[in-house]
């Protein structure tokens, strides 16, 4: 009564509302019509008197025909009121028959291969499915009435060696099959390249490969399993819905899942997806999987058979490729507790599969109706599932197939109904089926295109096949969840229709990335360090500015002009630069920006450049003069006592004038950067899904190598040549240039600072903070060395001596402006030495004078007086006193001693 009241405003509308209509059609309902003669119709619902107040009935509503006494249906059994006011099936009609005994009927065969153990157990389901289809269409009046199917079936064990032996004896004994049913994708390779040499139909109920859909290579082949491309997608729009742009993928080697991929492979190319890595294994998956995890993929599409399946996932559990970071697509015909079934050929407890395998996704085809309205069979696919558990002799969970069943049963209706027509079997003149033989290509035509052109609702859903043979239908998306399949959603590939139900869970709580998110850091300067350094250059300036002041104001003094005070004005000045090259050394991105980073990279080359060329050149300057000057040969040692300062001057302007014009060309052909250098990929000590990627700034060149090698060659050569100068000079002494000993020892310590330094920056060059202590530290202690050395201890004279009078001043005052000068005790010594030199040689040729007058006196005295002869006694010879026999010089006075 509910019902009547509910439905009441269709059945009770007012004649001629709503404009003209069809006698048996309105926009909301169709019109009630008669049932067969000797028949009737059954109202679900619907009492006998309310039937006779309605003339309508809504859209969706079912009536059922009956028929009275021994006779049954012939023809559609259940009719629907379709939206556009029209019953289905108007086009066969409907009719009450007497029923034949079934002794009196023909039977046709259909030769059958059920793989009931092997890659995929299928038969197991399959089969009693098969059963049940067959006994309900041969219970069916209305269906090839004058004919019995029955079925003659093998094991494949999904084995193609195993499915030759038995398609042989399908072929070869009798009785003929009028069709051959395969069931796994290789198995029916094998059946269906065969059958055309014997005129047969092939209808597959668990192929999925896509190489089937060939019909140049398989031309009577048919499935009401989809092609496993439809499979494709659905793949690709999840991919897409969940912002994945990298894949990998791992397949068994067998021609199904190798063309599965191919396909694959050309939708995610069109999607702009890639396949970053593409493994495949024939038996032993450990090293494709151990690769994969080696690639860090993410997202992983697996295309194997169940038994393969479980040892993918065993090494996947061992390589601990699952959790949180991974998300595996897996075929969905598996049965729904394949990863707990025992498996000897894997050493992977229950748990550890389990674990394993929680949160992967699957795709299969949808092979339930989920409208679950009544079937051609006048069941609806619950119905069904509750009647086919019934005969199952295992838990479904535990039956390979069971998800393929449906396909299996509409197989059978697909083929009673191309037959039914073939035969004509509804209402038309037909052909006999038992006049089929493996010669007759008239028969096999004829059903060929009988089975083309179904079209009927099945449990599996609307069964219509394409143009290649292939069933079409939707594609169910599910989700492992705490051990048991979860449905999360439905697509439909020809209307490209996604329908998401938002029950899909992940470990991490949300679908993880396709890849390792890498996140770019750029290292900086340690600013502790920055600030210290910063610190110490700028009381490095104060000092040099200090030292410059000071020598500015006592340039007057003799002492300080001793000391050539304009060289050592530019050695303050260098120093300054190069501190103040120690700020933009240590600038990088934490400060200023990528467009700001080429200026600081010429602020640094620059400030450094030119503050070595002033601060190292001038004193080069200095120690080169003395070294020039006071190695000369003795005939040119008057040019000591003259120095022109402008010859000093034009060495320096030489040294930074080089600098200048070196730093010109390279800044204009081959201008300084910012580059990029980066590291390993760090992981972060957080267990996110992350990396680090550490990247490092700094200023480069194109041929950045060759300009260092340029500049570096020609300062190097100038600190060795500098040391050797200091070393050749360091007793010389000298009063145009009088602090040349500091300058030496200034030059010691910057050039051992600059050519350890130098190396060992380069080596050190990615590690930003000791890069750059070496460096700044380098420069502050090589300048604030020189400014002590040069400076302090002039500083110290004046102050404790108290010499700050000019050179006039100090005449007046002491009548000599070297009284207490070192410097002037030096010349005065030097010109000592030479007058006593002078005088020695000059008494030297009075000796020699006097020794050459004696021996001429000598030669004289004796020719005039000969030699006394001995005396007998032995005494002396007598005779006039002898002339003095030698002389001494100790140095000034000559003595003439005698005997």
């Amino acid at each position: 009564m509910l019902l009547l009241l509910l439905l009441a405003p269709l059945f009770l509308r007012p004649p001629g509302a709503g404009g003209a209509q069809t006698p048996n059609a309105t926009s909301e309902g169709c019109q009630i019509i008669h049932p067969p003669w000797e028949g009737g119709i059954r109202y679900r619902g619907l009492t006998r008197d309310q039937v006779k107040a309605i003339n309508f009935l809504p859209v969706d509503y079912e009536i059922e025909y009956v028929c009275r006494g021994e006779r049954e249906v012939v023809g559609p059994k259940v009719r629907k009121c379709l939206a556009n006011g029209s019953w289905t099936d108007m086009d066969t009609p409907s009719r009450c028959v007497n029923r034949t005994p079934h002794s009196e009927r023909r039977a046709v065969y259909i030769g059958a291969l059920f793989p009931m153990s092997g890659g995929w157990p299928g038969g197991q389901a399959c089969q009693p499915a098969v059963e049940m289809a067959l006994e309900d269409v041969n219970s069916r009046r209305d269906i090839l009435p004058d004919y019995e199917l029955k079925l003659i079936h093998h094991d494949s064990k999904c084995d193609p060696g195993q499915a030759t032996k038995y398609l042989y004896e399908l072929l070869y004994n009798d009785p003929i099959k009028i069709i051959l049913m395969p069931g796994c994708s290789s198995v029916s390779t094998l059946v269906a390249e065969a059958a055309r040499m014997w005129n047969l139909i092939v209808l597959s109920y668990g192929s999925s490969s896509p190489a089937l859909s060939n019909r140049q290579r398989f031309p009577t082949f048919f499935r009401t399993h989809p092609s496993a491309t439809l499979h494709n997608p659905t793949r690709v729009k999840l991919f897409e819905k969940w912002g994945w742009k990298k894949i990998a993928t791992i397949q068994q080697t067998t021609e199904v899942f190798t063309s599965t991929l191919d396909d694959l492979e050309e939708r995610v190319k069109e999607a702009g997806i890639e396949i970053t890595f593409r493994q495949s294994f024939f038996s032993d998956p450990a090293v494709p999987v151990k690769n994969l995890k080696r690639q860090d993929a993410r997202i992983i599409v697996g295309l194997f058979y169940e038994t393969e399946a479980r040892k993918v996932f065993c090494e996947v559990y061992k390589e601990r490729l699952f959790g949180k970071k991974y998300v595996w697509f897996l075929i969905g015909w598996y049965a729904d507790n394949w990863f707990k079934i025992y498996d000897p050929s894997i050493n992977c407890t229950v748990d550890e599969m389990t674990e394993a395998v929680e949160g992967h996704i699957t795709t299969e085809i949808v092979m339930l109706n989920p409208a679950n309205t009544r079937s051609i069979s006048n069941m609806t696919s619950q119905e069904f599932v509750e009647k086919l558990t019934k005969r199952l002799k295992r838990h479904p969970e535990e039956t390979g197939g069971f998800q393929e069943a449906p396909l299996a049963y509409d197989a059978i209706w697909a083929l009673a109904l191309a037959l039914n027509k073939t035969s004509g079997g509804g209402g038309r003149s037909g052909v006999r089926l038992e006049d089929f033989n493996y010669n007759n290509q008239t028969i096999t035509d004829q059903i060929y295109r009988a089975m083309n052109s179904s079209s009927f609702e099945g449990v599996s859903g609307h069964v219509v096949f394409d143009a290649s043979g292939s069933r079409m239908a939707w594609t169910l998306i599910e989700q492992l969840q705490g051990g048991s399949y979860k449905k999360i959603g439905y697509y439909d590939s020809t209307k490209d229709d996604l329908s998401w139900s938002k029950t899909d869970k992940w470990i991490g709580g949300s679908p993880p990335a396709d890849q390792t998110l890498v996140i770019k850091t750029f290292r900086f300067l340690s600013q502790k360090l920055f600030i210290s350094v910063s610190v110490l250059s700028s009381l490095g300036i104060v000092l040099a500015v200090v030292c410059l002041s000071f020598n500015i104001y006592n340039s007057h003094v003799r002492y300080i002009q001793n000391s050539q005070p304009n060289l050592n004005n530019l050695t303050a000045v260098g120093c300054s630069l190069a501190l103040a090259a120690v700020f933009p050394l240590g600038l990088d991105g934490y400060h200023i920006g990528r467009n700001q980073f080429p200026f600081v990279c010429q602020a640094r080359l620059w400030l450094l450049g030119l503050g070595f060329s002033l601060g190292y050149g001038s004193m080069f300057t200095k120690i080169w003069w003395v070294h020039t000057v006071f190695t000369k040969k003795e005939e040119k040692k008057e040019w000591r006592k003259t120095l022109e300062p402008w010859k000093l001057y034009a060495t320096v302007g030489l040294l930074v004038g080089m600098d200048v014009l070196t730093l010109a060309i390279w800044q204009i052909v081959d201008p300084l950067h910012r580059t990029i250098e980066t590291f390993a990929k760090e992981e972060p000590k957080e267990d996110i899904d992350v990396s680090i990627l550490p990247q490092l700034e700094h200023c480069s060149s194109r041929k950045m190598n060759t300009w260092l090698g340029i500049f570096y060659g020609y300062k190097g050569l100038l600190l060795l040549l500098g040391i050797f100068l200091a070393y050749e000079t360091k007793s010389v002494s000298t009063e145009k240039i009088n602090d040349h000993r500091a300058v030496g020892m200034a030059i010691y310590n910057v050039a051992v600072l600059c050519l350890i330094t130098a190396p060992v920056t380069m080596i050190l060059s990615s590690q930003q903070d000791a890069a750059f202590a070496f460096a700044s530290l380098a420069i502050v202690f090589s300048s604030y060395i020189t400014l002590v050395v040069l400076f302090v201890p002039k500083m110290r004279r004046l102050i404790t001596r108290g010499e700050w009078q000019s050179e006039a001043q100090d005449t007046m005052k002491t009548g000599s402006s070297t009284n207490n000068n070192e410097e002037e005790k030096s010349r005065l010594l030097e010109k000592e030495n030479r007058e006593l030199e002078k005088i020695i040689a000059e008494k030297e040729e009075r000796v020699s004078e006097l020794r050459h007058q004696l021996q001429s006196r000598q030669q004289l005295r004796s020719r005039r007086h000969p030699p006394t002869p001995p005396d007998p006694s032995g005494g002396l010879p007598r005779g006039p006193a002898e002339p003095p026999d030698r002389l001494s010089c100790d140095g000034s006075r000559v003595h003439l001693l005698y005997k």
